[in-house]
């Protein structure tokens, strides 16, 4: 920990001094802003300085001994689920495409009926640590194990370029540090964030940056209504009037311009919420199911309330930006990055305070969620891989948090290098494609597991690694990342989102492969589902019966 302390301090002196990089073309730096953001940078390390010794056990690391209450776990959810996709990107969106950019707060919201009626409850009494443990609870372990951790590695791989993406471009803004450094930065904090505080410093991270997230944006919508003198047509009129597109960023088709693509990323974005480790990850750390029902209760309204609040400031801001010579080139382009248009609003409606206020829970946002998600991460490969699968459960409960600790930093440095090949993808899009994947394996896989008597160990399997390989190659064979990121001439697959066609074939292939399955094995999984225990733990109002 006196590690991360002198590099936090070294990194104040650097910001006070200011940055020789030589050719580079940087920002004057804003002192107010900078001050800002630095003074949460040092009171999230204090936290996690205090939360060190609570991260020792794997219960703490992982769930924060389960002592979190219902509401405030809630709250922690909707800092975790309120992350630079949704701030940075759907205001972008919104901002850029008009109407179209809802469909990520519509389907982003959507989700969480499905996790409070279908998933919550179940879920916290089957599982332990990990997404896996559900699965693994009637299911043959290792080939479980095996294929739930590398779906859960590869949402997080997508989401953690979205959160690398937006904090580079944060900071690169804030200080006028080069991108690169900028995301290097981030990753280190992260890093320390996880090894020395765990689930339970990650938890009160979460739930402060979001009651502060949540006030930022209030005032950022109320002085956006106040300005445009809280007439809704006057407000509307001032974007169209503003923006290149004119009219059409009231109508739909400006960013998702045929059905198919609409229809695949709504699929996405409702049921990959129930299929996100590192969200499903939360219910661990509450007692009973009955507070696990509480925090998707909170979680709900306060995630509702701030997708409003995302919708006033992405038009505002086409109203306010737009039309000020400051900020817009001689064809009428925003001069700055999309993704960072809610920051330079901050700045219109507050000055340098606000900015510094805005970029600091912006901040704050993106590593509550990096956080959590390599706290998933490690879980994935240390409890699932390592700890279940290699060692058959014969490790001991130091070499496990010592596995778990490699695994975070290599998710951390992996995570540097992500952000920087990626710089250019907008953050709700591309944690849009984590969703298609959680969407189209984690959650078929889940869902069938709770609530169908024949699956079987094959059909979850071999069912959820091809509904992988499929969705995995579409994404990459899609035109954002075939044509955009690798440069080829022509996408391979014609549309950015994949779930329409990756989600039903999964559930399709479980489908017919647990029901052609004769095996020795199949047998028993069919039994596992109507045992004494697992209908236990699956009923309802029953809470901590996994102590089997």
């Amino acid at each position: 920990m006196k590690i991360v302390l002198a590099l936090f301090l070294s990194m104040a002196y650097t910001f006070a001094a200011g940055f020789d990089l030589g050719a580079v073309s940087v920002k004057p730096i804003n002192y107010i802003a900078v001050s800002m953001f630095l003074l949460f940078v040092f009171a999230t390390l204090v936290i996690t300085y205090y939360s060190n010794k609570k991260s020792k056990s794997k219960s703490g690391f992982y769930t924060a001994g389960g002592n979190i209450t219902g509401m405030q776990n809630g709250m922690a959810i909707a800092g975790d689920y309120m992350s630079a996709a949704s701030f940075l990107g759907i205001s972008a969106l919104v901002f850029t495409n008009g109407f179209d950019g809802l469909i990520y707060s519509i389907g982003f919201l959507v989700g969480w009926p499905i996790i409070l009626f279908l998933i919550a409850e179940k879920f916290r009494n089957l599982g332990k640590f990990t997404f896996a443990d559900i699965t693994a609870y009637r299911l043959e372990a290792k080939p479980i194990r095996i294929i739930s951790a590398i779906s859960a590695l590869s949402v997080i791989i997508f989401y953690l370029i979205a959160q690398m993406v937006g904090a580079g471009q944060l900071i690169q803004l804030l200080f006028g540090l080069p991108y690169t450094l900028a995301v290097v930065f981030v990753g280190i904090l992260m890093i320390a964030y996880v090894m020395f505080g765990g689930m339970h410093a990650t938890t009160w991270v979460q739930i402060i940056k979001a009651c502060l997230l949540l006030l930022g944006a209030s005032f950022m919508a109320i002085m956006i209504l106040y300005l445009t003198k809280f007439d809704l047509k006057y407000y509307f009129d001032l974007a169209i009037s503003h923006h290149p597109k004119g009219e059409a960023i009231i109508k739909p088709g400006t960013f998702l311009p045929d059905t198919v693509s609409a229809l695949s990323l709504g699929l996405a974005l409702m049921f990959g919420t129930a299929g996100l480790p590192h969200i499903l990850m939360r219910f661990f750390t509450v007692k009973d199911a009955k507070e696990a029902r509480k925090s998707v209760f909170y979680a709900t309204g306060f995630i509702g309330y701030f997708y409003i609040l995302t919708f006033i400031i992405g038009f505002g801001a086409i109203g306010l930006l737009l039309g000020n010579p400051d900020f817009t080139n001689a064809d009428g382009s925003f001069k700055g990055a999309s993704n960072m248009v809610a920051v330079t609003l901050a700045e219109v409606l507050g000055g340098d305070i606000f900015l510094g206020f805005i970029s600091a829970v912006a901040f704050a946002t993106i590593l509550a969620v990096v956080a959590g998600l390599a706290i998933s991460g490690a879980g994935a490969i240390s409890h699932d891989l390592y700890v279940n699968v290699i060692k058959k459960g014969a490790v001991s409960h130091e070499s496990e948090m010592r596995v778990t600790k490699f695994a975070t930093l290599f998710i951390g440095v992996f995570a540097i290098l992500l952000g920087i090949i990626f710089e250019n993808q907008n953050v709700a899009f591309t944690v849009g494609l984590a969703f298609a994947i959680a969407a189209s394996v984690n959650f078929p896989i889940l869902l069938l597991c709770i609530y169908w008597k024949n699956l079987t160990t094959k059909g979850a399997f071999l069912g959820g690694f091809i509904g992988l390989i499929v969705v995995l190659s579409l994404v990459i064979l899609s035109p954002s990342i075939w044509v955009k990121s690798f440069g080829f001439a022509e996408p391979i697959f014609p549309y950015d989102h994949p779930a329409l066609f990756s989600m039903p074939l999964s559930f399709i292939l479980i489908y017919l492969i647990s029901k052609f399955d004769n095996s020795k094995r199949a047998s028993e999984d069919k039994k596992g589902f109507t045992a004494q225990d697992f209908k236990a733990c699956s009923g309802i109002g029953v809470s901590e019966a996994i102590a089997h």
